[in-house]
């Protein structure tokens, strides 16, 4: 179980968010600087108790229209090896000390609980309280088994692509858009999906899809 610390962490989320986003292949802002808030997410526990797993959504007001981004990270207490290239930053926790943060698609530890909580092995957790779930985290699942753990990474201009060898595709979206309002169908040829809530800038709750699973393709 996750413990959320009232404390004090310099720099804060969003200004590490802020230096890296529009690094990211999926970022749909201009030049300028984005100017991000903090619209929703949740929280995964890692079995283990050491690593933390966040998955923030951010609004990016800086352009003429908002976007609003899903952004999963991962806090460790100390480097994670081979894993440079997903360092979002450092931090200095006033209760947990220095914590590296990393996107955490291309963290081992979060692509395990993300499987687990489609298939319903994992359950989200409430991103500001402690052993409280996130109700408004609804995955669905078709399939039949658990789903595998060994995912390569793929990052492109509409979003992210997990891939398991012989296995499941899981498309995470970054860029996230409201969905109509009612249960949504999961899409054609998919075995699976994720979808949660955010407020927009106007305070208004959304929902909208965070993930879709798709089976193996044929050979």
């Amino acid at each position: 179980m996750a413990v959320i610390h009232r404390t004090t962490v310099q720099p804060t989320k969003l200004e590490l968010l802020t230096a890296w986003l529009s690094s990211r292949p999926w970022y749909r802002g201009g030049p300028a600087e984005p100017e991000l808030a903090k619209a929703g997410g949740f929280r995964l526990d890692d079995p283990e108790g050491e690593v933390g797993i966040e998955f923030i959504v951010v609004t990016d007001t800086s352009g003429d229209r908002s976007t609003t981004y899903l952004v999963p990270l991962t806090y460790r207490g100390a480097p994670l090896d081979g894993a440079e290239h997903a360092l979002v930053g450092t931090m200095e926790h006033g209760v947990l000390g220095r914590r590296w943060a990393y996107d955490g698609c291309h963290d081992p530890v979060l692509l395990a609980q993300l499987p687990a909580l489609i298939d319903g092995r994992a359950q989200a957790q409430d991103q500001n309280l402690t052993d409280v779930p996130d109700r408004d985290i609804v995955a669905t699942y078709t399939g039949e088994g658990p789903l595998p753990a060994d995912f390569t990474t793929t990052d492109d201009q509409e979003g992210t692509r997990l891939t398991a060898p012989h296995g499941p595709t899981l498309r995470l979206h970054r860029v996230l858009e409201p969905t109509p309002d009612g249960p949504f169908p999961s899409p054609q040829g998919s075995t699976g999906h994720l979808t949660g809530t955010w407020h927009s800038p106007d305070g208004a709750r959304t929902r909208g899809v965070y993930a879709v699973l798709y089976p193996a393709l044929p050979a």
